[in-house]
């Protein structure tokens, strides 16, 4: 571990947090663990209400199981009714709270009725996880189908918006909170044959940060994680080790770390990468 973080450690939590006021943050798996450790310690969102896109499986599955495990009610949703179901049951299972709803990011109809089922059941919104998306990965641009392109950008940056757009005013009457969009280092890079995808990703990358400058005054921090490879089901893989690649597991760590500032700080972005390149 780099002698500057296991400094920061030790100094507690809210020292920690304090240092990340407005910064983007580097993390790698050995470290992360560190700081996750920490936070088990010292984070307890009982009493707080957190929604999880996309989380019927892979990273929003994990984020949605790490939120619960810290003592917030969870809201999962997604598509597929049954995923989130189990997700449920698994969560509750383990003594934490949940609630599912079948809901398309894409229909903004269907993502008003979950806020609405939220505001009736709940009364508030304190964490709010735009994590649902999808990737295409099968060729180059000129060579895109206006269909697939449209699906990509439609689910991955104007289902964020139809989410903030519903789940915003939620957040105000609540007092403020957490807004963590689940970006991706293709935000950062160029990605040959996923143009749709990058373009989807720098995209919200630049909606995040005009965003929370809009919303800091209401006390709603606006932050991104833009992971690199992870091993789920979206996107390439081939050619790369697993056993090297960044787990659902690490992301949802770094969501707990976003959710236990200290109320005067504020990481913006943090860019997580595999320790070894997979």
């Amino acid at each position: 571990m780099r002698p500057h973080l296991r400094k920061l450690l030790s100094t507690g939590a809210p020292f920690v947090y304090s240092m990340l006021k407005c910064m983007s943050l580097v993390v790698s798996r050995p470290d992360l663990y560190l700081w996750s450790s920490l936070m088990k310690a010292t984070t307890n969102l009982s009493g707080q209400v957190a929604l999880v896109t996309g989380s019927g499986r892979g990273i929003g599955a994990s984020i949605a199981q790490k939120l619960a495990s810290l003592g917030a009610a969870v809201v999962v949703c997604g598509r597929t009714l049954s995923h989130l179901e189990a997700m449920v049951s698994s969560i509750r299972a383990q003594g934490g709270e949940a609630r599912a709803q079948a809901c398309d990011v894409n229909d903004l109809a269907s993502v008003e009725k979950l806020a609405a089922m939220v505001e009736q059941n709940f009364h508030r919104l304190d964490i709010l996880v735009n994590n649902a998306g999808v990737g295409s990965f099968a060729g180059p641009l000129h060579e895109m189908t206006p269909q697939a392109w449209e699906k990509v950008l439609n689910t991955n940056l104007r289902g964020v918006f139809y989410s903030m757009r519903a789940f915003v005013p939620i957040m105000i009457k609540s007092g403020g909170g957490h807004i963590i969009n689940i970006s991706s280092l293709a935000g950062k890079n160029p990605l040959p044959n996923g143009a749709a995808y990058a373009a989807s990703k720098w995209g919200l990358n630049g909606l995040s940060y005009s965003v929370a400058e809009e919303l800091r005054s209401r006390r709603i921090r606006v932050s991104l994680i833009c992971p690199g490879s992870v091993d789920t089901e979206l996107g390439p893989h081939d050619g790369k080790d697993a056993n090297k690649m960044l787990k659902a597991e690490d992301v949802a760590h770094v969501v707990a770390m976003l959710v236990a500032q200290a109320p005067q700080s504020f990481a913006s972005e943090v860019l997580l990468r595999p320790t070894e390149k997979p």
